[in-house]
């Protein structure tokens, strides 16, 4: 069905959108279902010289891992309105200068839960029942037929580190399988289903025979998985990695395989990953028994990449149409009902004080009738949304763009 566009004080003919490393065709079908009828899409991401050749004519900008938004980049981009990273991560994009000229940052960070739990149960079956090592033996020509070190799931215990979107999923997917679930997490995390919370990494590792990481990389969880680690894990124990590659010292681990403390392991993720799929790729767990090696796949199924297309141009979308700022991680989060009859102004500045009087003295001076005002900061900006009556004249923009501090000001509808 159909969407109905929202008309904009800006001809929406006019916004230039542009998406680049093969994004799903979901996000193209988002912006043509409002409206948006100028948008190109490019199969490669493009590195900074190629990209400020857009940079002046540009709106919106659709990315993934591959293009880099620098901070060259943001100040050459006067048109610049908003940026999705339409994966979960935006370490590619230069956050403190996208704040600074008043840039949105949107990012989808979980539309692809469903198929990264998955995998992490795939995997866990996998791992014990032996079958990387049974597999490979076939292929070789070898009938590997054994019930040795091969085990159901059932009644078996994962534990879980990391609670959140893909730890829980992960959670009623293993219990549905009759798997005991154990989880940490550094925020109290309510249970589902029979799920259990423990009090350390300690107890979860003694009691496990599985364990599946999903915690985000910090200065705190590098290297998490180390020689001490590994030895505190059941012997025989295995281990699954689809969250950071940096979380996981490989080197303790290929120590613990070979040494037979680690029964297997299964990872997604790795410290340094090759740039393309014509880069070669190495890592010190290559070659050991019961160990599953993918090319970070956990996220990529053609349901999610669908998902995430939509998700995060519908963020962007709506940033447009409303000022809804929900999701970004630059500009303050507002959430905004829609005002009939009104005219909605955006005002971003640098989060000084005294701004947000001069604001409204400017709209006094005009005697303005406010009809609706939503402020909200963080600690470089602040973003104003408000709502007045229709009585209002152009030159009203231009007024506020001469304000002190003022980063950008746009006319919504």
């Amino acid at each position: 069905m159909r969407n109905k566009a929202i008309a904009t004080s800006y001809p929406k003919e006019k916004i230039r959108i542009l998406l680049l490393e093969n994004i799903h065709a979901s996000a193209a079908e988002v912006f043509r279902q409002h409206g948006y009828t100028s948008v190109t899409g490019m199969k490669q991401a493009l590195e900074e010289d190629e990209l400020l050749k857009h940079a002046a004519g540009i709106h919106l900008l659709g990315i993934r891992s591959k293009t880099r938004l620098s901070k060259t980049f943001f100040e050459k981009s006067p048109k610049f309105i908003a940026a999705a990273c339409f994966c979960i991560g935006t370490n590619q994009v230069n956050m403190e200068s996208a704040t600074a000229n008043g840039v949105a940052v949107f990012n989808s960070p979980y539309s692809n839960t469903r198929s990264v739990a998955e995998l992490v149960i795939a995997h866990c079956i996998w791992l014990m029942r032996g079958i990387t090592d049974k597999n490979n033996a076939a292929h070789r020509g070898e009938w590997k037929k054994e019930t040795k070190n091969s085990h159901e799931v059932r009644g078996k215990t994962i534990g879980i580190i990391g609670y959140g979107h893909i730890g829980s999923q992960v959670s009623v997917m293993a219990e549905g399988l009759g798997m005991h679930v154990l989880f940490y997490d550094i925020i109290p995390r309510l249970a589902l289903g029979n799920a259990q919370p423990v009090k350390s990494t300690e107890e979860l590792c003694r009691r496990s025979d599985v364990v599946t990481l999903h915690v985000p990389s910090s200065a705190s969880t590098r290297n998490m998985v180390n020689e001490i680690f590994l030895r505190k894990m059941k012997k025989g124990a295995m281990l699954i990695n689809l969250s950071r590659g940096d979380v996981v010292d490989l080197t303790a681990l290929r120590d613990a395989i070979i040494s037979g403390q680690t029964g297997g392991a299964a990872l997604d993720v790795f410290p340094a990953e090759p740039d393309s799929n014509l880069q070669p790729f190495k890592t010190p767990v290559q070659g050991l028994p019961n160990v599953i090696l993918t090319p970070h796949i956990g996220g990529s199924t053609e349901e999610a990449q669908q998902q995430i297309g939509t998700d995060a141009a519908m963020r962007m979308v709506q940033y447009l149409e409303s000022g809804n700022s929900t999701g970004s991680l630059s500009v303050p989060e507002l959430s905004l009902p829609l005002q009939h009859e009104a005219h909605r102004l955006l005002h971003i500045h640098r989060n000084v004080p005294g701004v947000l009087g001069d604001i409204n003295g400017t709209l006094s001076s005009m005697k303005m009738n406010i009809l609706g005002q939503y402020l909200k900061t963080n600690e470089r900006i602040g973003y104003v949304v408000f709502d007045v009556d229709k009585k209002h004249t152009r030159s009203i923009v231009d007024d506020l763009k001469k304000i002190k501090h003022t980063i950008k000001v746009r006319s919504l509808y």
